[in-house]
């Protein structure tokens, strides 16, 4: 692919990869599996977990740029903005995916990540014919969001040219010229044809052992990808202590079990019983709760979450100033 120097991207190809430019990556056949339904299953396993291998190398050299997307992310969270994942087929469930997870792992508001996949929800369990291929209801579909200039998009296509992709890429850029846009993909790109395109995101991983099958290498990257903005969007954010999950939302017994491990983590020398009661008085958030604790004997669940505004959600702050022996305030 082209380097463009004004754009943030970067780009990684398989090694000894060479392909007839007009047959996308994605699309070309695997030397290592030619003779895919004569080999054993353990053969294929095998196969599997090597390409799988290489996966996790291209997505660490976009580390960097992960990284920077991460942060933006959090910014704009910060003030107000929203992050938007937009796809199709494996690419759109991916990004609902990733999207419902934040609530319940860091009690974000769901409005903060949000996952468009081209032919609605239905498309989550059932293919929608031509969906993908239809850019004017990509543009539709995410302008009914309200978007403004504080927004991330992220689009996510395996072939880096689905419609339905580009069409709410280039919708959002073109109307909200602040908003930030990026481009997860998996073939390589001239970056410079995608002017409303801000960030790339491009890892090419290679051909599929099953061709074109871009639910398992070039989805196992897009997944890859996904968590590492999300999870570092909200590390960023405050919402972790260490790498304690204190921002989770208790919804279940095994959540709610392990919101007692970390307040005793955390507290130090603590039964269950105390733990139980602390969590009932602080609504079942563990971090209010354990910002009551070090605020003062008597402090109201009110009083702990107003401590905590006034930190910006770093519970770390608070515990670093109870170690010095200083109130939080």
């Amino acid at each position: 692919p082209q380097h463009n120097p004004r754009r943030r991207g970067e780009s990684t190809v398989a090694p000894s990869l060479s392909l007839p430019l007009s047959l996308p990556v994605t699309e070309t056949r695997s030397s290592a599996s030619m003779a895919l339904d004569s080999m054993a299953a353990e053969e294929v396993v095998q196969l599997i977990n090597d390409e799988d291998r290489h996966v996790a190398q291209v997505v660490a050299s976009l580390r960097s740029t992960i990284a920077k997307v991460a942060t933006e992310m959090a910014k704009r969270i910060a003030q107000g903005g929203r992050v938007f994942y937009v796809g199709a087929g494996t690419s759109g469930r991916l990004g609902v995916l990733d999207a419902s997870e934040i609530p319940p792992t860091f009690s974000a508001p769901s409005m903060w990540f949000q996952g468009l996949i081209a032919g609605g929800d239905q498309a989550l369990r059932n293919a929608v014919e031509g969906a993908e291929d239809n850019r004017e209801q990509g543009k539709l579909d995410l302008l009914a969001k309200e978007l403004t200039d504080l927004d991330v998009v992220v689009g996510i296509a395996a072939s880096g040219t689905t419609p339905y992709v580009h069409g709410a890429l280039q919708a959002t850029k073109e109307a909200l010229p602040g908003s930030h846009t990026v481009l997860i993909a998996c073939n390589p790109l001239v970056e410079t044809d995608y002017p409303y395109i801000d960030t790339f995101l491009t890892a090419v991983v290679g051909p599929e052992i099953l061709t074109g099958s871009t639910r398992m290498k070039a989805g196992t990257a897009t997944k890859l990808i996904l968590n590492q903005l999300s999870t570092v969007a909200m590390i960023v954010s405050g919402k972790t202590y260490g790498n304690l999950m204190v921002d989770l939302r208790v919804s279940n017994q095994k959540l709610r079990r392990r919101a007692i491990r970390i307040l005793q983590l955390v507290l130090g020398d603590m039964d269950d019983d105390e733990a139980v009661q602390l969590l009932e008085q602080a609504g079942g958030q563990v971090k209010v709760a354990i910002a009551m604790r070090l605020t003062g004997v008597a402090a109201t669940k009110e009083e702990a979450e107003a401590v905590l505004r006034s930190h910006h959600g770093r519970l770390g702050h608070i515990v670093a100033r109870s170690a010095a022996g200083e109130t939080a305030t």
